[in-house]
């Protein structure tokens, strides 16, 4: 397995993944970009855990396309982390190789009656994004104030650059406000968007402090 730092990079192997958007630094690309590098590729795997909340970067639609296969995550998104809970889509051949090789593991009915209603619900997905993508705005500009510069993100997370990463974990920490940094920075943090006002209060007096 080879790390590239490039998109194009990955032209000529076979097997490419993508993480689109990317975490930790929310980099995404246009799906018609990934259409085009699924061509130049054996297969391409598309992760698209963030993906709920643009929708329009999805390829997705493509999935039955030969080659492409696309994961897709209730854990992020819907918050449903605990239901264990994800899907891939792809060309019916290569869905039925993935069913043999996985083993007699079947998702638990709970699981995929809850997946299913939160697929179908498409009103509260839409307000959703709507109220995310607000209250990114609002993480950044708490940001912004307390001295930090935004790396990227994506409505589900934001990572930014801070003087001290570590310092600033711990001072989220002492708050009960849980972060990541990172090995190969000792400046970048990345923060998730607090689910309440209360949160964001507790959020915004950390931050000041």
């Amino acid at each position: 397995m080879e790390q590239v730092s490039q998109f194009g990079q990955l032209a000529g192997a076979d097997l490419a993944v993508v993480v689109n958007p990317n975490n930790p630094d929310g980099r995404f690309y246009a799906a018609s970009d990934l259409l085009e590098l699924a061509g130049k590729v054996g297969r391409l795997v598309v992760d698209e855990s963030f993906a709920d909340a643009q929708p329009g970067l999805s390829v997705a639609p493509h999935a039955g396309m030969p080659g492409l296969l696309v994961l897709r995550s209730f854990g992020k998104f819907y918050g449903l982390a605990g239901v264990r809970l994800g899907f891939v889509i792809g060309p019916a051949a290569d869905i039925a190789a993935l069913e043999e090789i996985s083993g007699p593991w079947p998702v638990n009915g709970a699981a995929l009656r809850i997946g299913a209603a939160a697929l179908a619900d498409t009103a509260w997905a839409e307000a959703t994004i709507q109220r995310l993508r607000a209250e990114m705005d609002q993480a950044d500009a708490l940001a912004k104030a307390a001295g930090w510069a935004l790396v990227g993100g994506c409505e589900l997370f934001r990572t930014y650059d801070t003087p001290d990463a570590e310092t600033a974990q711990n001072r989220l920490a002492e708050r009960q406000i849980w972060s990541r940094i990172f090995p190969y920075s000792n400046r970048w943090l990345r923060l998730g968007l607090p689910g309440s006002a209360r949160e964001w209060a507790r959020l915004a007096q950390a931050m000041a402090a």
